[in-house]
């Protein structure tokens, strides 16, 4: 699971990085979240979710002002969350969750991209029963057992503790996600290597070679759309 978690983010910070594509998508994800609270984070969870991952991914603060800002605003401009499911090459699973102000648009764009590539849409429920709904949170220059100890301290029970490369990867309940961090901010961990409210795969699925390209290559055209915001797969990534 953690290697996995890593293995993709790794890929999209690589695919991203020559791109203002990520902060545009940031950008949007932190105006909505404003725009359904109040455009502060410390009494809006949901724009303070939004902002903690936007640190993990180096999104520049004149990108977030603008958005808080633009929420504060007034702006009328609204989007609706939606979320896709479907399959890819050899039973994959593919979620999509989009903001979108223009539900035929996207809806068509994300069909087309999973037709194109060798996959296909699904109804509402028929892939995501088989992904859990998971907090995952990463801090640098400690083990898994002084987190672990950390954690127990603050009497806090997460699904598990992983040492991943130069990183321990926390995965817990989702209600958990700013009580985890609560408990690290009061150790002196401030700095987080991941950050992020996610849906990670019961089972991870090995692809063939040539399987794993056109997955891959229906993946980044699903990405490659304006209105999604992230996709979750059960692809072990090579």
């Amino acid at each position: 699971m953690g290697r996995k978690w890593n293995n993709i983010k790794e890929k999209k910070a690589s695919k991203d990085a020559n791109t203002s594509r990520i902060y545009a998508k940031f950008g949007r994800e932190i105006y909505v979240a404003a725009k359904q609270g109040e455009p502060d984070p410390e009494s809006n969870q949901a724009l303070k979710v939004v902002l903690e991952r936007a640190k993990t991914y180096s999104v520049p603060k004149a990108i977030i002002d603008r958005a808080i800002e633009k929420a504060k605003g007034g702006s009328e401009e609204s989007y609706d969350e939606l979320r896709y499911e479907g399959f890819g090459p050899n039973g994959s699973m593919v979620i999509v969750d989009t903001l979108t102000n223009n539900v035929n648009r996207t809806a068509s764009d994300v069909r087309a991209a999973f037709g194109k590539n060798g996959g296909n849409m699904g109804v509402s429920g028929s892939v995501s029963y088989m992904f859990d709904h998971t907090a995952v949170i990463g801090i640098e220059g400690k083990s898994a057992d002084e987190v672990l100890e950390l954690l127990m301290e603050a009497d806090i029970d997460v699904r598990d503790i992983l040492e991943e490369e130069d990183s321990v990867i926390v995965y817990a309940e989702p209600d958990q996600f700013h009580v985890v961090q609560e408990a690290f901010k009061n150790a002196g961990i401030t700095d987080f290597t991941v950050a992020e409210l996610t849906m990670l795969a019961q089972n991870e699925l090995e692809l063939p070679e040539d399987a794993q390209e056109q997955f891959e290559k229906m993946v980044d055209a699903i990405e490659d759309l304006e209105d999604v915001q992230q996709v979750y797969h059960n692809v072990d990534i090579k």
